[in-house]
């Protein structure tokens, strides 16, 4: 789960953000929740997750939209 959220994170950075960010913070939650062996890639996943969310309010406020594309 843990290389799952970190893999999802990133993919979440150039596309589908609203989707993929909250399935990492999930996924992240879940790894670390359980003691994963992958303990980094977890909180990288979480990190990503976090910043999907953040670039899509970020670029939702600089188009003045609900959604934004490029």
């Amino acid at each position: 789960m843990a290389v799952a959220s970190f893999i999802l994170g990133l993919l979440g950075l150039l596309v589908l953000n609203v989707l993929l960010g909250p399935i990492a913070i999930t996924l992240a939650g879940v790894a670390l929740w359980r003691g994963t062996a992958r303990r980094g890639r977890a909180l990288l996943g979480l990190g990503l997750g976090v910043a999907d969310l953040v670039v899509l309010v970020t670029a939702m406020q600089l188009d003045h939209t609900v959604s934004w594309s490029l």
